[in-house]
């Protein structure tokens, strides 16, 4: 079976998996409770000067059926006293020695301030650091948080303020809000950061409530922007766990994870550990047995043994545009046998695509009759078809056909479409060579 033990930056743990610095991570209690669940590791709600948060503190984005698609929040660090949560990480390191337990930090831009948290933190037995300079609201707008990340000589400076005295690995949480990740990253490789975590929440107002037109949460008539975070926010998440990558440092991947599939998909881009909060606050602790199982049963299958034996297999399949083979060609064809005649693929390809799909012919009456019956049968997994047709309405009696000379490959029918495996993306040759814009542009 695969062996999940992971090391990451020289900290050692059962699993990948771990809390992100949040809610779930509040006290020792909490995060003994998901230890005893599965988690590897769990990074400690960010350690600083107590503060006073406010009430109320989320908002989100419910789609299509989905509550807390994406969430939005617009609660800061902890409000509990320090010498508290220490004595409480040196408690759950006695009782839980081969976790990873990582205190994120958050202090004003003072050199004494970094060093005095850093060896309280090491003190109380945390295996790591992680410096918070990722937080977009609230404590940004004290100088802290987002504040730092955003600029280079200032994460640079406070992680070289950190590595004079810390003992343990130091990771550096990066910002998203922020023109090119990359410049973070490289900046804290410079001030000698052992890892980087990707990415923190990203500056949002989720919605507005439209009777008393007070924007989402709502705290005596007022609001703020927040960060936002969970499924929603998990492909740019990606993106940015990729650019980053490019500064060589271990990376623990934050971002819209709720799933071994999303773990992985991490992991494949360089990611040594994926870090969850939201789908914790929204399914409790015990979401990380089908994490293990799943990511387990999945190396298994692959056949790979640990970890790193698939850890960043993706990042060479990521490339610039101008590399891209402007002759490779695929189109789509359409199996008449499992259409249920919604005609969405008709839709979507002349109203956003490429008019490549027409409407032809008739059903035969027993067609009709089979194709009204999928049409019953697919209609709840067929959420999209719903809102986009009446209710009453009957099946097409029409056959989509696509004009495979005119089709661009673009997959948008193949998106639309609520019949899995309806509509295939099919690979043609064309006879033609490979070819890049970047070579083209050179003949």
């Amino acid at each position: 079976m695969a062996d999940l033990t992971t090391n990451f930056a020289g900290i050692r743990c059962p699993n990948p998996f771990w809390l992100a610095s949040g809610p779930p991570t509040n006290c020792g209690e909490q995060i003994m409770r998901a230890f005893d669940a599965g988690w590897g590791g769990a990074v400690w709600k960010t350690l600083g000067d107590p503060i006073v948060n406010v009430s109320s503190r989320y908002s989100s984005v419910d789609w299509n059926g989905q509550r807390m698609m994406g969430l939005n929040n617009i609660e800061l660090i902890t409000d509990r006293p320090l010498d508290i949560n220490l004595k409480e990480i040196s408690m759950v390191k006695k009782r839980y020695p081969k976790h990873a337990v990582i205190a994120s930090l958050m202090v004003d831009s003072k050199r004494e301030a970094w060093h005095t948290i850093v060896k309280q933190a090491e003190d109380a037995g945390a295996d790591g650091l992680e410096l918070n300079f990722g937080c977009p609201h609230g404590m940004s707008e004290r100088g802290m948080g987002s504040a730092v990340g955003q600029v280079p000589e200032y994460a640079t400076m406070i992680t070289e303020w950190v590595k004079e005295v810390a003992r343990t690995p130091v990771l550096v949480k990066l910002t998203p809000n922020i023109t090119d990740i990359r410049t973070a990253a490289h900046a804290a490789k410079k001030g000698r950061a052992d890892a980087l975590s990707a990415i923190n929440t990203i500056n949002s107002i989720t919605g507005i409530d439209l009777d008393t037109l007070t924007p989402r949460p709502d705290v005596g008539g007022l609001s703020a922007h927040g960060g936002y975070c969970g499924p929603a926010v998990k492909p740019i998440a990606l993106h940015m766990v990729q650019q980053a990558a490019e500064a060589g440092l271990p990376i623990s991947g934050i971002g819209g994870i709720s799933n071994w599939r999303d773990a992985a998909e991490f992991i494949l881009l360089g990611c040594g550990t994926v870090q969850v909060c939201t789908a914790a606050m929204h399914y409790g602790y015990r979401i990380v047995e089908d994490m293990i199982d799943g990511l387990g049963n999945w190396m298994d299958e692959k056949g790979f043994a640990t970890i790193e034996d698939f850890r960043g297999k993706s990042l060479p399949r990521v490339t610039e545009w101008k590399h891209l083979d402007l002759n490779y060609k695929i189109v789509a064809r359409i199996n008449r046998d499992t259409c249920i005649g919604c005609d969405l693929c008709y839709t979507a390809c002349w109203d956003g695509a490429h008019q490549c799909i027409h409407l032809e012919g008739h059903l035969t009456p027993a067609e009709q009759e089979r194709r009204a019956r999928a049409s019953i049968v697919n209609t709840p997994v067929s959420k999209t078809a719903q809102l986009a047709l009446d209710p009453s309405r009957t099946p097409s009696h029409r056959i989509p056909k696509v004009d495979e000379d005119e089709c661009v490959g673009c997959n948008l029918c193949w998106l639309v479409c609520p019949v899995a495996d309806c509509i295939s993306m099919v690979k043609v040759d064309n006879g033609l060579p490979k070819q890049s814009w970047e070579e083209r542009s050179k003949c």
